[in-house]
């Protein structure tokens, strides 16, 4: 049975290759965006018991997910990936969002878990490099797990945004630097001299700019800004939307 399940789920290789910005990159964009436009149609003239029950499920259903994939990599990959733990933006957003429903402290934060869930999932989303890296065809596991994981996770945190209440700046800088400090720890804790997970960038530059001794020192400060600058191009984008319903609707 392991080898059966190893061989259905495992890395394909030879033929197509999963590219960025191919067919099946496209493929799964395009599918974000139409799940997102019927819910959001379907849910902005609902009443907001029918949203939060919507919303709720969809968030429950990117946690099974997520959970998932830890019981399903040891037959695909024969392992399990310790970065999949939850120190990037993308899981640990997951993770919390989840949580946020289920506890009155983190509640308060919900919006704000969305927020930088959605920035950091559509990027990914949009440049998905973790899959792109494996050079594996398209209908393969891991291709299909991770993107169905963000596209479901672009989409429920959008309509978190655009349904749900308006968070404070000051909450959306919290978690942002909370999440950094999050991913330090990670990183202190699981990196060694023959494994660099670089969570949520904090110990090296992507791009490779910075000098490795002073991306430590810099990462996590110039992190924190860029990702609160996205965030709040993202806030102003929605009150313009919200705005615009609202005119509409007079």
């Amino acid at each position: 049975m392991y080898q059966f399940l190893h061989t259905l789920l495992g890395d394909r290789t030879g033929g197509e290759v999963f590219r960025c910005f191919g067919l099946w990159h496209i493929f799964w964009i395009g599918l974000a965006a139409g799940l997102f436009t019927v819910l959001y149609k379907a849910l902005r003239s609902r009443n907001e018991q029918t949203r939060q029950k919507t919303l709720g499920a969809l968030t429950d259903l990117c946690f099974g997910l997520y959970i998932l994939d830890f019981f399903l990599m040891p037959l695909a990959y024969g392992e399990i990936d310790v970065e999949k733990l939850p120190f990037h933006a993308c899981t640990a957003m997951c993770v919390l969002c989840f949580l946020s429903r289920r506890s009155d402290f983190l509640n308060r934060f919900r919006e704000s878990f969305a927020l930088l869930g959605f920035v950091s999932n559509f990027v990914y989303l949009l440049y998905p490099a973790g899959v792109m890296w494996h050079s594996v065809h398209p209908l393969c596991y891991r291709v299909i797990q991770t993107l169905l994981f963000h596209s479901l996770m672009s989409v429920a945190c959008l309509l978190e945004l655009l349904l749900g209440r308006a968070g404070s700046r000051w909450q959306h800088l919290t978690v942002t630097a909370a999440m950094t400090v999050w991913a330090m720890a990670g990183n202190y804790v699981y990196n060694t001299p023959d494994r660099l997970y670089n969570w949520f960038f904090v110990v090296r530059d992507p791009f490779y700019i910075l000098p490795e001794h002073m991306a430590p020192f810099v990462m996590p400060v110039l992190n924190i800004g860029l990702f609160f600058a996205a965030e709040m191009a993202v806030c102003a984008a929605v009150r313009w939307a919200r705005n615009r319903e609202v005119r509409d609707a007079v």
